[in-house]
């Protein structure tokens, strides 16, 4: 269990595609900080998010160029709460398991790990490790669900997450 030494919110996002709703950082707002779980698309995006709060950001698939140069993986600690963030699930498990994870000894657990790719949003504990997707804050193609981002609470009880649907983009595919 996380023992924060203060109550902390993070912000999580992923597969943003180059489009950032408004509202999200509306939703956003007093964060402490901000998790953007790759596939950004547009540097702007985490210009607009590092004007709330710090950002920890790693590449997705679909980015390149600057974006392209993020770290696939990263970790980092925010109020007592270990985390580890990477685009895909399947990668960052198998690091995990295999004790590879720069920042993490080979017996250690984050508290938090947060991927996207799939555009599912998805919460799951994991002896002791909560596991987040936030699903995609834009929803790129038709068959997706929502778009959606979550807000992570510490205190002290533990982690709680609560997911944020946002509005659907205008001008999606179809």
């Amino acid at each position: 269990m996380v023992k924060a030494s203060k109550s902390v919110r993070i912000g999580v996002i992923s597969d943003t595609h180059g489009y950032l709703d408004s509202r999200i950082l509306d939703e956003f707002a007093g964060v402490d900080h901000i998790i953007h779980a790759g596939d950004i698309m547009d540097a702007s995006t985490l210009e607009a998010l590092e004007a709330i709060a710090p950002v920890t950001a790693v590449a997705g698939n679909m980015d390149d160029g600057k974006l392209g140069k993020l770290p696939r993986e990263v970790t980092g600690k925010v109020g007592g709460v270990r985390f580890l963030v990477g685009h895909k699930r399947k990668r960052l498990m198998k690091r995990l398991s295999s004790g590879k994870v720069e920042g993490l000894g080979k017996h250690e657990s984050p508290d938090l790990v947060v991927c996207g790719h799939d555009h599912l949003p998805a919460v799951e504990w994991v002896d002791g490790t909560l596991f987040l997707n936030p699903g995609s804050a834009s929803a790129p193609h038709y068959e997706d669900d929502d778009p959606t981002i979550a807000i992570v609470d510490s205190g002290p009880v533990g982690l709680g997450v609560r997911f944020v649907r946002v509005p659907r983009r205008a001008d999606e595919d179809g």
